[in-house]
C-alpha cells in the first residue's frame, strides 16, 4: 500500500512538473499567436479579432525583402551544410584512424562550443583579410552570410550523421559489397537511404539555426543584406507591434510544418523497414 501511494505521488509530481514545463514554454507562444490577430495597435490591449496586421506585414517591403534573404540563406546554407557535414561524418566513421583525424574532429566540434560573438568576429576578420589580399569577397553581403552559416551549421550535421553511422548495421553494406556493389553504388543505394532520417534532421536543424541566427549575421552582413532576425531586432528595440507578432506566428507555422513533414517521413521509413 505504501509503495502504491509513493508511486501515485511520484507520478503526480512528474505530471505536474511536465505540465508546468510545457505551460512555461507554450503559453507565451500561444499568447503571441492570439495577439497577432489583435485589431488594436497596442500589443497589451485587446481590440477584437482582425487580419489587418497580416495585411500590413505583407505590404511591408523591408520585412518581405529580409524574409526572402533569410529563406534564401537558410536554404543554401542548410543544403551545403548537409553535403559537407555528411562527407566529414562519413570520413570520420568509415576511414578509421587516418592521419589528422583528431584535428578534423576538433575542427568540426569547435563551432558547437564556440561563442557566436567569437565566431562572427573571427569570420569578419577573415573576410576583411581575404578582401585585402585577393579582392574577394568584395564587401559583405548574402554570400558571406551563407559561408558563415555553413561553417557552423555543418558541425551540427556532422554530429547528427556521425551518430547515425556509428549505430548503423555494417553487415548490410558488407552484403552489398559481396554482391558486387561498387563504392558509389553502395553509398547511394544502401548507405544513403539508411542515414536519410539523420540527413533530413540535420538539414532541418541547419535551416532553423540559419533562419534564427542574429549575432553571426550581424558581423558578416553588409548594406542591403539584412536578414529577418536583424530587422526584427531593430524594430523590437523601438517597441513590439502586432505586425511583429504576425511575423513570428508565420515563422512558427513554417517551423511546425517542417517538423511535421520530417516526423511523417521518419515514421513512413520506419514502417517500410
Amino acid at each position: 500500500m505504501m509503495q502504491a501511494s509513493r508511486y501515485l505521488s511520484g507520478t503526480w509530481v512528474v505530471k505536474c512538473s511536465a505540465f508546468l514545463g510545457y505551460a512555461f514554454l507554450y503559453i507565451p507562444i500561444i499568447s503571441l499567436i492570439i495577439y497577432s490577430f489583435n485589431k488594436s495597435k497596442l500589443v497589451t490591449v485587446w481590440g477584437g479579432w482582425s487580419l489587418d496586421w497580416y495585411v500590413a506585414l505583407f505590404n511591408n517591403e523591408q520585412i518581405m525583402a529580409a524574409a526572402l534573404i533569410s529563406l534564401k540563406v537558410a536554404f543554401i546554407s542548410a543544403t551545403l551544410s548537409v553535403i559537407l557535414g555528411t562527407m566529414i561524418a562519413f570520413a570520420i566513421s568509415r576511414f578509421g584512424r587516418f592521419k589528422g583525424r583528431m584535428i578534423v574532429s576538433g575542427w568540426i566540434t569547435a563551432p558547437l562550443v564556440m561563442p557566436e560573438v567569437i565566431t562572427g568576429l573571427s569570420l569578419l576578420l577573415l573576410f576583411v583579410a581575404l578582401e585585402s589580399l585577393f579582392g574577394w569577397p568584395a564587401g559583405r553581403g548574402v554570400g558571406t552570410i551563407i559561408i558563415a552559416h555553413t561553417t557552423f551549421c555543418m558541425a551540427y550535421v556532422a554530429v547528427v550523421v556521425q551518430s547515425r553511422l556509428a549505430s548503423l548495421d555494417t553487415t548490410l553494406e558488407e552484403a552489398a559489397m559481396d554482391l558486387g556493389a561498387k563504392p558509389p553504388v553502395l553509398f547511394f543505394l544502401v548507405t544513403l537511404p539508411l542515414i536519410f532520417p539523420a540527413i533530413l534532421s540535420g538539414w532541418l536543424l541547419s535551416f532553423t539555426l540559419s533562419l534564427d541566427d542574429l549575432v553571426i549575421a550581424s558581423f558578416v552582413s553588409g548594406p542591403g543584406s539584412s536578414t529577418l532576425p536583424m530587422v526584427i531586432f531593430s524594430k523590437v528595440r523601438l517597441g513590439v507591434t502586432p505586425e511583429i507578432n504576425a511575423l513570428a506566428t508565420l515563422m512558427i507555422l513554417i517551423v511546425a510544418v517542417g517538423v511535421g513533414v520530417a516526423m511523417w517521413q521518419m515514421r513512413r521509413q520506419s514502417r517500410t523497414r
